[in-house]
């Protein structure tokens, strides 16, 4: 990111926000494990290729990596973008579903429930949901985490009468040294940067998590009134504008090269309505 932004001309103030931190305990990977090879999930959602790479590890050392694959194969499964996507490849499985871009939960809910209604093998026989109109009346699914919970996407799925087991694999952390966030945090503060790029909705939680624990919180907030924010897809900006951030730039395509040129082509326009005089510091 560094070098792409100082590819276009910028100066880049790295801030490194998360690292990625095994679970202590594998206990919930491992009982959706060993409930898969039962045949007990009638769909699994898989939401990023790390974790999906996560649980083929907690199997590699539990587990028979062959018999969990063969799992896999005989149950549908939708993916939320190209990362698990690729995954399942290397497998020799191809999803069951997949979400088109943006591939936020919202494109995967739709998928999926489009994608059941239209799938005469789709529909669960259970004597307790009859007359049940919902499209995913009495299905078993599995939702693979991706360091945090997704609660709409859950709910959604409940919504449309699923019977959801969530499997969290790994999680978000503050990095070890969060020094160079604070520096970040005191330049959006005093101004003295002009555009903030966020490539995940965990770096915004963690940029004003740190910047509250140096008192900079609301100037932090106000700081992002007079620079340009940058932002990767929908799933950072849903984020930032949960945060009361308004977003000035998204990417096109949720790839980190479409991200950084666009900032690049769009900063100085964001910069001469935000600022007076629009003037780069």
């Amino acid at each position: 990111m560094a070098t792409l932004v100082a590819n276009y001309g910028g100066r880049p103030l790295s801030a490194p926000a998360l690292r990625e931190v095994p679970l202590e305990s594998n206990t919930e990977a491992l009982a959706f494990v060993d409930a898969l090879l039962r045949d007990e999930f009638d769909l699994i959602v898989l939401l990023t290729g790390v974790g999906t790479r996560g649980l083929l590890a907690v199997v590699d050392r539990l587990r028979d990596r062959g018999a969990f694959v063969a799992a896999l194969s005989r149950t549908r499964i939708a993916a939320r973008g190209p990362k698990p996507v690729a995954v399942l490849r290397e497998l020799g499985i191809s999803p069951w579903v997949t979400a088109p871009e943006p591939n936020t939960w919202r494109e995967l809910l739709a998928a999926i429930d489009s994608k059941w209604q239209s799938d005469p093998g789709s529909r669960i026989p259970d004597p307790g949901n009859a007359g049940n109109e919902h499209s995913l009346a009495g299905s078993r699914v599995a939702v693979q985490e991706y360091g945090a919970a997704n609660p709409q996407l859950v709910e959604g799925l409940r919504t449309l009468g699923a019977r959801v087991t969530s499997v969290p694999v790994y999680r978000w952390a503050l990095p070890q040294d969060i020094e160079p966030l604070r520096a970040a945090a005191r330049a959006v503060a005093d101004g003295s940067v002009d555009v903030a790029i966020f490539t995940t909705a965990t770096q915004v939680v963690h940029l004003l998590l740190v910047a509250g624990g140096i008192g900079l919180q609301s100037q932090v907030r106000d700081g992002f009134a007079s620079i340009a924010v940058a932002s990767i897809g929908p799933t950072t900006s849903e984020e930032l504008r949960e945060q009361g951030i308004a977003i000035d730039i998204e990417a096109s395509h949720p790839k980190m090269g479409f991200l950084v040129r666009e900032a690049a082509e769009h900063s100085a326009d964001v910069l001469r309505t935000k600022r007076p005089g629009g003037a780069l510091r």
